[in-house]
């Protein structure tokens, strides 16, 4: 991205603030506000999608054909449920670092919006690891960790359910240090306006059908595997020939159960995007989403 890619969408973003052409803020309470909201959204969301098709490194790679109509009639017909987006995408893809960046807008604009994530829906398989000693060793017996066996996926689209119908949930937390703990009801999860799911299980079983916005991640297979093996070897402290031994493994469990979910998306964005364009297309979006006369 240059220089010019940015202050352009800087300067779009101080356009809309100062512009004396706003329109007045829709009831949304009335089918005929949400009529308007919708119909406006379709607009600004089309202006986003060609700002970034001209940039050196756009952030959407694709988007569904019917997608802005899809949403706009789920706007309209159903304005009281959360609106639920789930991201997926094959390890090291980047989902976790671009949820960290809608988390950081999140943050600056103090947007109702809720991150919600997986990992924590691995089954318990401390006692698996606890027969084989390690989980490498459970890896390597043939134990298929990432396979939509090895989820919570009926504890998941209960708590899915029950979030985007505006309630709060505990969802478990899997524990990061080896030991294949999984603590149920751990992690008080809000409903928030908007709920963003992400990881590999996100779509997964019968859960998919539950998102308003289907987004996969995608990144060059060698990015990918520079980014896993230094997360491997710097964070989680395996040595580099196990680190490799893993990738070969999650390098055919994403093939096999989450690139199949591509073809299901909405929205296919770029994972090694600029993070700070990103944030500015973010940031562009909650502009035009949020800049009315009263």
């Amino acid at each position: 991205m240059t220089e010019d890619d940015k202050t352009g969408l800087s300067h779009l973003i101080a356009k809309e603030l100062n512009s004396s052409d706003k329109i007045f803020k829709p009831d949304f309470n009335q089918k005929s506000g949400r009529e308007l909201l919708a119909f406006y959204l379709q607009s600004k969301f089309k202006q986003v999608l060609s700002y970034d098709n001209k940039a050196d490194e756009p952030i959407f790679i694709d988007v569904r054909y019917d997608f802005i109509q899809k949403f706009s009639r789920r706007l309209i017909q159903h304005p009281e449920k959360r609106i639920m987006i789930g991201i997926t995408g094959e390890s090291a893809s980047g989902k976790s670092t671009i949820c960290r960046e809608i988390q950081n807008v999140i943050n600056k604009f103090q947007m109702p919006v809720t991150i919600l994530t997986t990992d924590n829906y691995f089954n318990d398989i401390s006692e698996l690891i606890k027969k084989y000693g390690t989980f490498d060793n459970l890896r390597d017996s043939g134990y298929d960790v990432d396979s939509p066996n090895n989820f919570q996926l009926a504890v998941l689209k209960d708590d899915l359910e029950k979030i985007s119908h505006g309630e709060d949930i505990y969802s478990p937390e899997y524990l990061l240090n080896g030991t294949g703990v999984s603590v149920p009801k751990a992690k008080l999860i809000p409903s928030n306006k908007i709920v963003v799911v992400e990881g590999m299980a996100s779509m997964y079983g019968e859960n998919k059908e539950i998102y308003d916005i289907k987004v996969y991640i995608e990144t060059d297979l060698d990015i990918r595997r520079d980014r896993f093996l230094k997360r491997a070897y710097t964070e989680r402290n395996q040595d580099l020939e196990n680190a490799k031994k893993h990738w070969e493994y999650i390098l055919g469990a994403g093939e096999k159960y989450v690139k199949p979910y591509r073809a299901e998306a909405d929205i296919i964005l770029n994972g090694d995007s600029n993070l700070t364009y990103f944030s500015q297309i973010l940031e562009y979006i909650h502009t035009i989403t949020n800049n009315f006369n009263n």
